[in-house]
């Protein structure tokens, strides 16, 4: 949460009124001395406050002691913005120095004529969410209204200033980067962020955005994080700086040039004591008498940081008990407004006070005072008061807040429950509402918080267990297993009811993701649901059911247990053609339900408009039924909405299921740039499954382009998170991309023991769906390498399971293997079928039964009937880009005697699978903002990435994208 330096209705900003936030003014702070003797070294504070007057402004880049290498490297750093932007992480211990470094880099960025936005986090704050986005783009709100409406709307819900629901909070990032990116266009921007460890996590998550994206900007972000604390910044995998301590000549000039006249054995104790730690070299001498020399230290057996915060302490013990309460109050506010700490304080002591009351704490450099506000020179200050107090002082100091606060009710109620010694029904239940408004606006840490301060102070145990398990769902939500774990512990020891178990269940199945072959938790699941229903508790039962066909899609779950689900989630009372039942059905049984499910899937296409809800999981549910054409309609279908919501988790998982069928049709316009798109979302909304499965529809793809490297690397990447805990779809992918890379290059006795692992069951590749949809690849290679026989077991099954399915895969495929691996005599008839088949929105599939077919013809001896077919093959396979399959067809054509003219280079083989995207939608028509909208990148890395799609195209304008692009459209799109 952001420390505010504003007046203190703006760090009250969740209750600002839309003009507010319009009107409030900038302060732009004086350049503060970085090393001057009241600078505590770190820097703390000093471009925090308003006014320092009694301190002398220091020219920027003045050199810090010990840190020259740091300072050169960030220089350095910030100077690349004209080239490229980015973001780097400085760590380092407290007290190590990085407040001071980023204070150097702010005055040189701004000698430079570069823009320095900052914010800063501070731990008691850390419960209003986005605030430190708020301070950010505080300076930037008259260009707010620039933005799309979407997004400038999301801002206003973000901050409070409209009633509206907050969006997810991807569309708050694209908006504040987009933001930021329209201030950079003036000049570069320096972004510096402190203490982003106490940031509030909102504003953490767009900042963790931003960051990944600031290649094309002119904009460096700077980040400060103590060691031992974590933060979303570090998931982005950005450069870091870390902060070792002084060395002993660094020390030694670092400690003379602040405290000159010390006694020679005290010099040399506070040396060995403050171990290169700059903050302890500056204040540790202040916890001594230095005009004697006889002051004691604190004791040099504990960790530095508990000595400084006893030094810290000492200070104030010569200080008034008035003194002292204000400072108390202070550290205790969530705020930084000087009228706030004086009020409460006058409200404990009976005593009026005023701001020259804190004087003497200013002149032991504990705290600073400016215009409107107090701030403590460095946060283990407030830690030290704040350990320093008794229980009952901390308690009265926050109602003495909460009085204060009247016209603020939403920090008014954190601090009247932080009041609060005993259990309060009242405030319990408005803590409760307080979750619900929270985690409306986005916020769903401070929603846990909200609930876990009302289980504290709840009467009642049957409320004290229901908010317990409210609170565990919105941490599931955020994916924070350590959360959920700690608050389903406590609420299960509180005899939850039978709904509450059920409860406690599904979330922890948000954790499990199915992985284990386990069979009776399939079956378990499937009874929990069926109790649930009987209680009325029809959505309860579907959440149960969807976790229990999910376990059956990871792992391998027996046929009974499948059944089970199965014949529960058709005994609800629901919609036939309600998305969620659909997709448990698809899930759980996809041969079973096979026919009903492919059946419905074509009702919904052909009535999207019917008034029922259609699930955003029926791309997946097609594609567990195989029917790869529905499910890329209908992934098709649902990923506008999910760009507009900024829902990019379930982004990444539709773009995924659209990428895993296109990649079967061999539609790689399609699909190269969905497999990226979601592999590249899906790690950066922490989903390591979807990333791999990801991950893996990317080596298949990269097999059918016949790019060999890449889809080891792919596959190995992706086997190497599936292969730990058993994650059968991603280990089936793997091997069905290996198998196609063996086709590729003609090692066909490769190929197909690398595919015949998908139909082992004892393999941990196999999958009951997915191994339906190799048939055509494991035929091939059997043909080819002489193992007729050892497939037909796996045939025969097959046709078995067919009888049941009517599968377009799998019967498209079982056409294609009775044609190729049937006696050379008798063949002749299974071609005509397969070729006969409708495979209008197949092209591959048909390309690969000419191809076959030609090469039947062409060993019958019936060469000059052979070469029509393959001509059609090779066209085909060039069109889709599948090369190794195109150089096939060319061999085969050569042989029968008609040369082939070269395959021309087309955008699939000299775009990267994002510039392809790009180029695709700046070709529909799209301007750089709209596809920016959709990418969730800023325009001006659209503009960039265009820039090099051009010369690698080899045209000059937008108007000229259209033809280029056009050749690597797949036939039934340049059809229809």
């Amino acid at each position: 949460m952001t420390r505010v330096s504003e007046e203190s209705a703006i760090s009250d900003r969740r209750n600002a009124a839309p003009a507010d936030f319009a009107a409030a003014q900038d302060r732009p702070g004086q350049k503060r001395p970085v090393n001057g003797p009241d600078s505590g070294l770190a820097g703390r504070d000093l471009w925090r406050r308003q006014s320092w007057p009694y301190m002398p402004a220091n020219p920027p880049g003045r050199s810090l002691f010990g840190r020259e290498s740091e300072q050169r490297r960030l220089r350095e750093f910030v100077d690349g913005v004209h080239t490229s932007g980015g973001a780097l992480l400085v760590r380092g211990e407290a007290g190590i120095g990085k407040s001071a470094l980023l204070l150097d880099t702010a005055e040189i960025a701004a000698a430079r004529g570069m823009r320095v936005l900052r914010t800063a986090g501070v731990e008691s704050e850390t419960h209003m969410p986005f605030a430190g986005l708020h301070q950010v783009l505080l300076p930037l709100r008259a260009e707010i209204g620039k933005l799309p409406a979407p997004q400038r709307d999301a801002l206003g819900a973000a901050f409070g200033l409209t009633d509206a629901r907050v969006p997810d909070p991807f569309l708050i990032a694209l908006a504040a980067l987009n933001l930021l990116g329209e201030a950079a266009v003036r000049s570069p921007v320096l972004f510096l962020v402190e203490d982003a460890h106490w940031l509030d996590r909102a504003s953490a998550d767009v900042l963790a955005f931003v960051a990944r994206r600031l290649d094309s900007e002119p904009i460096v972000l700077l980040a400060a994080i103590r060691d031992g604390f974590q933060s979303p910044l570090d998931r982005v995998g950005l450069q870091e700086l870390l902060l070792d301590r002084l060395d002993d000549t660094a020390a030694t000039a670092l400690l003379d040039a602040h405290s000159p006249a010390l006694a020679p054995t005290v010099r040399a104790r506070l040396l060995r004591e403050a171990a290169g730690n700059p903050l302890a070299l500056v204040e540790l001498p202040i916890a001594s008498d230095t005009r004697d020399g006889k002051g004691p230290l604190p004791p040099g057996w504990l960790p530095l940081t508990t000595r400084l915060e006893q030094a810290f302490t000492a200070r104030m013990s010569g200080l008034s008990p008035t003194l002292r309460t204000l400072l108390l109050v202070a550290a205790l506010n969530d705020s930084t407004a000087l009228s706030e700490t004086l009020d409460a304080t006058a409200l404990i002591t009976a005593v009026a006070v005023t701001a020259d009351d804190l004087a003497p704490a200013v002149s032991v450099r504990l705290i600073d005072v400016h215009e409107a506000g107090v701030s403590f020179r460095h946060p283990l200050m407030r830690s030290a008061i704040y350990q320093g107090a008794s229980i009952s002082q901390r308690h009265a100091v926050h109602a003495a807040l909460a009085d204060v606060l009247i016209g603020r009710p939403d920090r008014r109620l954190w601090h009247r429950a932080a009041s609060t010694p005993r259990p309060d029904e009242s405030i319990a239940a408005e803590l409760e509402t307080a979750a619900k408004g929270v985690r409306r606006r986005g916020d769903l840490l401070s929603a846990v918080a909200a609930l876990e301060h009302a289980v504290r102070l709840s009467e009642n145990p049957a409320h004290r267990c229901e908010r317990l398990v409210r609170a565990a769902e919105y941490a599931a939500e955020m994916g924070r297993r350590d959360i959920v774990v700690r608050l389903l512990g406590e609420g299960e020891r509180l005899r939850p009811s039978a709904r509450q178990r059920a409860r406690i269940v599904w979330i922890r199945e948000n954790f499990e993701d199915g992985i284990r072959d386990d069979s009776e938790a399939a079956h378990s699941l499937a009874d929990l649901a069926e109790s649930m229903a009987a209680q009325g508790d029809v959505d309860l039962a579907l959440k149960l059911l969807s976790s229990a066909a999910l376990r059956c899609f990871w792992a391998h779950a027996d046929e009974e247990s499948r059944q089970r689900v199965v014949t529960v989630a058709e005994g609800l009372p629901v919609d036939d053609m309600d998305g969620r039942l659909l997709t448990v059905l698809a899930f759980a049984a996809p041969i079973e339900r096979g026919k009903v499910v492919i059946e419905r899937l074509r009702h919904l296409a052909a009535h999207p408009a019917d008034g029922r809800p259609v699930a955003g999981l029926l791309g997946s549910s097609a594609l567990m039924v195989g029917a790869f054409d529905l499910s890329e309609k209908f992934c098709a279908a649902s990923l506008p909405a999910l760009r507009a919501q900024g829902r990019l988790s379930l982004l990444a998982r539709d773009l995924g299921a659209q990428a895993w069928s296109a990649a079967r049709l061999a539609d790689l316009s399609v699909a190269i740039p969905a497999a990226e798109e979601a592999a590249r979302l899906a790690h950066e909304t922490s989903q390591p499954l979807m990333h791999a499965i990801a991950q893996a529809s990317g080596a298949v793809l990269a097999a059918l382009r016949g790019e060999q490297d890449r889809v080891e690397s792919l596959a190995a990447a992706a086997e190497q998170v599936a292969l730990p805990i058993g994650a059968r779809p991603v280990l089936a992918t793997v091997q069905l991309a290996r198998g196609l890379a063996a086709l590729g290059e003609g090692r066909y006795a490769d190929a197909f023991d690398q595919l015949r692992r998908m139909h082992d069951p004892a393999d941990p590749a196999f999958h009951l769906a997915l191994r339906c949809f190799s048939i055509a690849e494991l035929a091939d290679a059997a043909a080819h390498s002489g193992q007729n026989h050892a497939v037909a077991g796996i045939l025969r099954e097959m046709e078995t399971v067919a009888l049941t399915t009517p599968s377009p895969s799998l019967h498209a495929d079982l056409r294609h293997a009775r044609a190729v691996l049937a006696d050379e005599a008798v063949a002749g008839p299974f071609f005509d079928a397969a070729l006969g088949a409708d495979l209008r929105r197949w092209p591959f599939v048909r390309a690969r039964v000419q191809l076959a077919y030609g090469e039947w013809l062409r060993r019958r001896r019936r060469t000059a009937e052979s070469r029509a077919p393959l001509r059609m093959a090779r066209e085909t396979f060039d069109a889709l880009g599948v090369i190794p399959w195109s150089e096939r067809a060319r061999q085969e054509l050569r042989a029968s005697g008609e040369s082939s003219h070269s395959r021309s280079s087309e955008a699939r083989d000299v775009l990267t699978p994002q510039e392809l995207q790009i180029a695709q939608m700046a070709a529909d028509g799209l301007t750089n903002r709209e596809i920016g909208e959709k990418l969730y990148l800023s325009h001006r890395t659209v503009s960039s990435h265009l820039y090099r799609i051009f010369p690698k195209l080899g045209v000059t304008s937008r108007s000229a994208l259209s033809t280029a692009l056009r050749v690597s459209a797949p036939p039934h799109r340049l059809l229809g």
